[in-house]
This record gives C-alpha cells, structure tokens and sequence, in this order.
C-alpha cells in the first residue's frame, strides 16, 4: 500500500536562506520558525476579488476571512508551480496572468489559541479561469468582492480577517 509523504515546509534563517525542512503539521505551533509560504489575490474579468472564509477545521485561524488562497512551496518546488498546486487544490481554479506583486512580504502573527505564522511569504495576483468550487476542509466559504468594498471591511473590523491580508492589503494599492 502506497502513503503520502507528509507535507513538508521550508525552513528559513534570518538571511531568508533555505537551511532546512519540517513536517507542515509539526512547524505551526507557539514557536513556529521562520519558512516559506506564498499568498495569492485572485480577481475576476469584472475586477472583482476573491476571498475566501478559512475553514472551521483549520489548526490557525480558523473561519477567519482572509485572501484567495496562500499555502506552503515544498523542498525545491517554485513559487509559481506552488501557487497554481495550492490554488487548484483548495479551490478547483486555473490561474491566468500570475503575478508576484510583493516579493519580499514577510510577517508574524500570533492567533487567538497562541498558534504562531512566521514566514517569508511573497504574494502574488492572478485571474481566474473558471469558477470556484472549493475544498470544503479548506474553505467554509467565499465571494467575489469589490476591492474598494474589500478595503473598507478589513479597516472597519480587521480582527474578522487573517493578519496576512490586513498586512498585504495596503501595499497591494
């Protein structure tokens, strides 16, 4: 019988140079270390953006609305070839006109249960080819949204979206 190997992250040093890897589901803890991640913002022909609602069943922020889609590269994957895994993955799209618009974003946050996200995670935008049709242990929901109206949300009630995307959203402009 043949396993899948464990998802594995890329582990940073403080020069943002690869000096390692870990299990995805043993690095997000209270002293999470330093890895790779990427952030993806997809919009629509009309202009519109997705953001999805992170499923209750996440380990970290969990049903927090946050941007399209984000995930980990694995051991020597390109950022690109993650972004379009992942984003097919949790959400059944094919992206057009990938982008990286942020590549130096970086961040830590800590969430309500003291789980910690620390990572180098370079951003991008995309257009979707198609429409969702998300992984329901990835995603308890989405919309397609104004980016204005995106905007105004997150400055009325930022502690309803991930940090990331309160983090990202004002050097996307």
């Amino acid at each position: 019988m043949k396993t899948s190997k464990p998802e594995q992250v890329v582990l940073l040093d403080g020069g943002l140079k690869p000096i390692g890897v870990a299990d995805k589901a043993s690095v997000h803890t209270g002293e999470t270390p330093l890895h790779l991640a990427f952030s993806c913002h997809i919009s629509d022909a009309r202009g519109h953006v997705l953001v999805t609602r992170r499923a209750l069943s996440k380990q970290a922020w969990p049903g927090v609305w946050t941007n399209s889609a984000c995930g980990h590269p694995g051991p020597g994957e390109r950022l690109e070839d993650a972004v379009r895994r992942r984003v097919r993955y949790e959400l059944g799209l094919e992206l057009e006109d990938l982008k990286l618009v942020l590549p130096q974003f970086r961040y830590r946050a800590v969430d309500a249960s003291g789980i910690v996200e620390n990572e180098f995670c370079p951003v991008f935008t995309a257009l979707a080819a198609g429409a969702p049709d998300p992984r329901p242990d990835e995603v308890a929901e989405y919309r397609w949204v104004n980016p204005s109206d995106l905007r105004t949300a997150v400055a009325a009630a930022p502690w309803a979206f991930s940090p990331w995307l309160v983090l990202q959203l004002p050097q996307l402009d």
